[in-house]
């Protein structure tokens, strides 16, 4: 995979990502015709006539040769690069994918790389970027600079690159992809008019009962916490939640409830070999962070609670006596989760070129692909863990980019939806989730959420660990909490849809898994996209990041 700043087609998926802010700014009355770059104590004044020379000739302005040995040769490619990058924006779609969570943050970072006395450096930005993509060649730093409403742009260039540095390649070139998978819904409002709300809760009343429940073949306790209902048949499927690397099995406690509340049982077992409890252990040095069998035992786990749900279906006088559709079961899963969903749902672990390519250089890979690395001292280079009582699947943000290998995932045996957050540094979309996504057979859908990161679908009450978090380039910045409410209501929606698609009600609800209910349910901070093929030209894209 390319991680280098010098690529001009990451510069192309930076200015995507930026242009995801709040634009509405007026015409300034003036424009920037020069840029004061600042190196600590020193500065230099470099006219825009300057700049654009040096975008012609790929060397940099004679004023800034001084100070040339401050910078890296990585950052003299990505500044030569991004001058000479011109990006073609639809204006409409820009204005469509305004004001997301995560573009206001990058905006108002890189507002600290400016100098202004007014203090208004997130209004410039604005204005300059709105205006700047107006241009007749299209957004690029110079028609920014151009369109900047001041005379001059003052930058603190230190600032700046710790700034992009602060996020990774493949987080930019997601933007790129978000903003290509469906742009027509940019220019077009749907006329639909939808006969209930899906995210709303239903109306029987969730009870929860907690299991732990021994396998003893493996040695292996697992907790379960179960939400049923009264209202719960075996008409509708057993939903099986599956959590992430080091988490909890409350990790999508309001998605559990929410689901329950309309007639289903939901299991949601808690994998002791890769949960916090684990995790809290390792750091004492009581144990591993994570064994290798975990890739082969966290699917175990959920045939195991399959097998023993069904033990309790059939035991008289037990509360969930005949509500258990064990034979006819749907699993969710998160990050790790989301992976493991995949697995029980046929996909097939292939570790051969994991295991040569997880030889080479850690520190260049993104946290998910540094836990898949784990697998590589699993014995065997082929697992296949397949379990048929399995009939659909929901992965959201998976890990999928090296344990599948080049055909795992096209062995997918039942519908499956994956879901995508652009601004997900941990399991990156464009790796994890679309390339591996073009892979898998239909039926499918792909969710895309603009502004999601990895921790957006998780329940509030275990993302409180994500304030004041360090943000680095591989971690941080999390959209979690109250500011993705909009973001667990669309999950919430699209969940429920799809369990339904397993129900005689299936019809009725096939319309919330579509492009328009995606768009309809876009909100400012969060423009969501739903497609169940890739266009050929976002997954261009793709591929040109992507090393096959």
């Amino acid at each position: 995979m390319r991680r280098s700043w010098g690529s001009l087609k990451t510069v192309a998926g930076f200015f995507s990502a930026i242009a995801l802010t709040q634009f509405g700014a007026n015409t300034p009355a003036i424009a920037a015709d020069t840029v004061v770059v600042r190196f600590g104590l020193f500065t230099e004044t470099i006219s825009l006539a300057e700049l654009q020379k040096a975008a012609k000739t790929g060397e940099l302005p004679e004023s800034l040769q001084p100070y040339a040995k401050r910078l890296s040769e990585e950052q003299r490619r990505f500044f030569l690069g991004a001058l000479g990058m011109n990006i073609p924006m639809n204006v409409v779609t820009v204005n469509r994918l305004v004001n997301t969570q995560i573009g206001t943050t990058i905006l108002s970072d890189f507002a600290t790389a400016l100098a202004r006395k007014d203090k208004a450096g997130v209004q410039a930005l604005r204005a300059g970027l709105v205006l700047g993509s107006t241009a007749p060649q299209g957004l690029s730093i110079l028609s920014f600079i151009a369109a900047y409403p001041s005379k001059r742009l003052e930058i603190d260039l230190p600032k700046a690159f710790i700034v992009a540095e602060s996020l990774n390649t493949a987080f930019w070139r997601t933007q790129q992809f978000m903003l290509a998978i469906a742009p027509q819904l940019d220019s077009i409002t749907p006329q639909i008019t939808y006969p209930f709300d899906p995210s709303q809760p239903g109306t029987a009343q969730v009870k929860i009962l907690n299991l732990t429940l021994n396998d003893q073949k493996r040695d292996r306790k697992i907790p379960v916490d179960v939400y049923w209902s009264t209202a719960a048949t075996p008409d509708k499927p057993l939903i099986v939640l599956s959590h992430g690397f080091t988490s909890v099995r409350t990790d999508l406690y309001y998605l559990a409830e929410h689901l329950a509340s309309h007639g289903y049982v939901v299991a949601a077992l808690e994998h002791p070999g890769s949960n916090q409890t684990n995790t809290n252990s390792a750091l004492q040095g009581k144990t591993s962070v994570m064994k290798p069998q975990e890739f082969l035992d966290r699917p175990q786990d959920i045939s195991f609670i399959l097998d023993e749900l069904e033990k309790l279906n059939q035991t008289t006088n037990h509360p969930l006596q005949g509500k258990l559709a064990t034979n006819n079961a749907m699993v969710i899963g998160h990050s790790f989760g989301g992976a493991t969903a995949l697995e029980i749902a046929g996909a097939e672990l292939q570790l051969e070129q994991l295991k040569q390519r997880c030889k080479n250089n850690l520190t260049t890979f993104s946290e998910a692909e540094v836990m898949q690395c784990i697998a590589q001292k699993l014995p065997e280079n082929t697992y296949q863990l397949r379990d048929t009582r399995i009939k659909q699947a929901i992965a959201l943000n998976p890990t999928t980019s090296l344990i599948f290998g080049e055909t795992g995932l096209t062995k997918v045996q039942v519908p499956t939806l994956v879901l995508a957050s652009s601004a997900d540094k941990t399991t990156p979309a464009l790796t994890e989730q679309i390339a591996g996504f073009d892979k898998i057979p239909s039926p499918k859908w792909l969710v895309g959420i603009v502004g999601g990161t990895h921790l957006s679908v998780k329940d509030p009450t275990t993302t409180l660990d994500q304030i004041g978090k360090l943000n680095t380039p591989i971690s941080g910045g999390e959209v979690v909490g109250e500011q993705a409410a909009d973001v667990r209501k669309y999950v919430k929606a699209i969940a429920l849809a799809f369990a339904f698609q397993m129900t005689p009600e299936a019809k009725n609800y096939a319309i919330f898994l579509t492009s328009d209910y995606a768009q309809f349910a876009s909100t400012t901070a969060f423009p969501f996209r739903l497609i169940t093929q890739i266009p050929p030209d976002a997954m261009a894209v793709v591929k040109e990041f992507v090393e096959k």
